[in-house]
């Protein structure tokens, strides 16, 4: 599959776009219920979640997720949430394409730092992550309460 320059990204709206993204969300999350992220869906649209997608014609071949916030270590920030790219169009510039968008719309409300999880692995990911620019800051810890 050659490059295409017919990409399109574009930010989903509204919670049905958003939904509509669940099917590439399983490329990464493969455990992830669909009723359980209509649910996660409401509850991150309700703390200033938002969402860009890349698409190929009609076919969505990338997602990610953001947010906009501040933290005392890195100030305000733009947080890339489950950047996702089609296994068929990795390696294509689509992933750079959707993480530029949004580090651009980071800068243009005034973030003055990117930052992003990865899962431990991800090697392909921490790859281009390093290639972007990013450096391992620390150690994100997870402990399931229920």
């Amino acid at each position: 599959m050659e490059k295409s320059t017919a990409f399109e990204i574009r930010e989903m709206h509204s919670y049905e776009e958003m939904l509509e993204r669940y099917e590439i969300l399983t490329q990464l999350n493969p455990q992830l219920k669909k009723e359980d992220y209509a649910r996660m869906l409401h509850d991150m649209l309700a703390h200033g979640y938002r969402q860009v997608a890349v698409f190929d014609g009609k076919q969505c071949i990338g997602v990610s997720g953001f947010w906009i916030s501040t933290k005392l270590y890195c100030d305000k920030y733009v947080e890339l949430d489950n950047v996702i790219i089609d296994a068929a169009y990795r390696s294509k510039g689509v992933g750079k394409l959707m993480c530029d968008w949004i580090v651009e719309e980071g800068k243009r409300l005034g973030c003055i730092t990117a930052l992003l999880d990865a899962y431990v692995e991800n090697s392909n990911g921490h790859r281009f992550y390093f290639r972007e620019g990013y450096v391992i800051k620390g150690f994100h810890f997870l402990k399931k309460l229920i």
